[in-house]
């Protein structure tokens, strides 16, 4: 690679800043001396002229976004072709990056966030972030005139003083040379190496949970599980989401320290599911304390259409901190839980505000999480990732599975990180090398059962083979006890290869 690569700041009040820098192997870090005054634009671009049969990989803006390897013909669907009062009815546009990103939605345009790739057969170049406070750093390529345009977020970030215009590291060959260079280089590592395995509720009875189906389920992986591996609650625990210090008293009425003591009991470990950024309009909690939420442009900011509709808490207030405090201490040392899975992260951190970047509070966000958590464990899900790189001990890389293999017509017109099988195992194999590297992979759950799912055999085969080959998490959401021999048998070649593989 031998190119320059052209970068310009422009400012409020239109004062610009140019410079040029080779653009080729290792680190390439651009600074800038910034007036006072506050960003308009950071954005810079070369020329990158590709071979017809490569494959183009864009990191998307979160766990659930789909993002397979593209080819120079591609494009990414927004939501351009969705009325508009859907979108605010629904708030289709806050899962993801759709309401400050342009989708220009033509051939030949990919983007994605602070990691990017090209690849020729077994060669990759990839182009990766080594700082996302400043920004998220932004690749854009457009394919026809084969330009890669990088751009850091920060419109509306007050500056003065020395500013990290862009902090990057290329590197060419394998797949491991590329990405171990590149951790090598971030400084980061794996919290843990540990594989786990285990049961989730989510996928069977979605919320329609309690203490009865939870024993019942318990029964089964008993017969199955090993000793050690985790059995997860899933939602459907809590009266509503945001409700966390007490259990649905219908559902759990012994609360959720019975249910963690009977996983106990049965020799695994107990893991809970949490939304700690967020409040349903429903629950108590936004109810009662309307002024705890992030606000924009005078009104609470919608993350979501789940559930009731759903509201972003806001960290900056001493309140949310201190209820979230109470609620982790809940979990982890009154109820006994040893791992949580924190769900729908992203909603922590949806704009830019003068004081710090969209990146820097979503990173702030995730350091909060984790010393919440201490040393117990955490999976990450609905999370940018780079945010998560070395917090999460378990990190979702893909979008939540289906029970068929692509969902149905309406659902695959809305966005990019609706539920889908077929689109689960293409992101979690193209986001394999994260495994291990940046913490453990989380592929979402495999099925071997034949009741309430719509599968064909192939099909569960390629959803289980790919989470043991490419994660570090192996669930199911089977009722176990239902097995045959045949499904049983299939359980241990699948955990074989989960076991097994480097």
């Amino acid at each position: 690679m031998n190119a320059m690569l052209q970068w310009k700041i422009r400012l409020k009040d239109d004062t610009e800043l140019l410079g040029a820098e080779p653009f080729r192997d290792g680190r390439l870090k651009i600074t800038a001396e910034l007036p006072e005054g506050h960003i308009d634009a950071c954005v810079a671009r070369v020329h990158l002229p590709t071979a017809d049969d490569i494959r183009i990989f864009m990191n998307g803006y979160q766990s659930w976004t789909n993002c397979p390897e593209y080819t120079k013909a591609d494009r990414i669907r927004g939501l351009g072709h969705l009325p508009k009062f859907l979108i605010d009815k629904y708030a289709l546009d806050r899962y993801s990056d759709y309401h400050f990103m342009d989708y220009p939605d033509r051939r030949g345009y990919t983007h994605g966030f602070s990691y990017c790739y090209f690849r020729k057969d077994d060669r990759y170049f990839l182009v990766g972030s080594l700082d996302e406070r400043p920004g998220y750093t932004m690749f854009m390529y457009n394919a026809n005139r084969e330009y890669l345009t990088i751009r850091r977020d920060c419109e509306g970030v007050a500056c003065g003083g020395t500013f990290s215009v862009l902090d990057l590291f290329l590197a060419e060959g394998s797949e491991d040379e590329v990405f171990d260079a590149y951790f090598k280089q971030l400084g980061i590592t794996c919290r843990t190496k540990e594989k786990i395995a285990g049961y989730s509720s989510w996928y069977n009875r979605y919320q329609d949970i309690s203490e009865l189906t939870i024993l019942e389920d318990l029964q089964g992986a008993r017969e199955i599980l090993s000793p050690g591996d985790l059995f997860q609650i899933d939602d459907g625990w809590e009266p509503f989401v945001g409700d966390w210090l007490a259990s649905d008293p219908k559902k759990f009425p012994n609360e959720m320290k019975s249910a963690a003591d009977a996983i106990h009991d049965a020799g695994f470990r107990a893991g809970l599911w949490l939304a700690p950024f967020v409040a349903e309009e429903k629950s108590s909690l936004f109810k009662k304390h309307p002024d705890w939420f992030l606000f924009h442009d005078g009104m609470p900011w919608k993350a979501g259409c789940n559930w009731s509709g759903y509201y972003a808490l806001d960290i900056d207030r001493q309140e949310v901190l201190d209820y979230l405090k109470e609620v982790f201490r809940q979990v982890f040392d009154v109820w006994g839980y040893d791992l949580v899975k924190l769900d729908f992260l992203y909603a922590a951190a949806p704009f830019c505000t003068e004081k710090e970047s969209r990146a820097a509070r979503m990173i702030r966000a995730m350091d909060l999480l984790r010393d919440l958590c201490g040393d117990k464990l955490l999976l990450g899900c609905g999370v940018p990732l780079f945010p998560a790189f070395g917090k999460a001990d378990y990190c979702r890389v893909s979008c939540d599975v289906t029970l068929d293999y692509d969902d149905n017509l309406m659902m695959r017109l809305i966005h990019r990180e609706r539920p889908s099988t077929k689109h689960a195992i293409a992101t979690d194999t193209v986001r394999r090398y994260l495994n291990g590297r940046a913490f453990g992979n989380d592929p979402d759950v495999f099925f071997l059962r034949e009741e309430n799912l719509s599968l064909s055999d192939r099909q569960k085969r390629e959803l289980a083979e790919t989470c043991a080959l490419y994660g570090n998490v192996l669930f199911t959401s089977d009722s176990m006890s239902v097995y045959n021999e045949r499904q049983k048998a299939e359980y241990r070649r699948i955990r074989t290869i989960f076991e097994k593989k480097g």
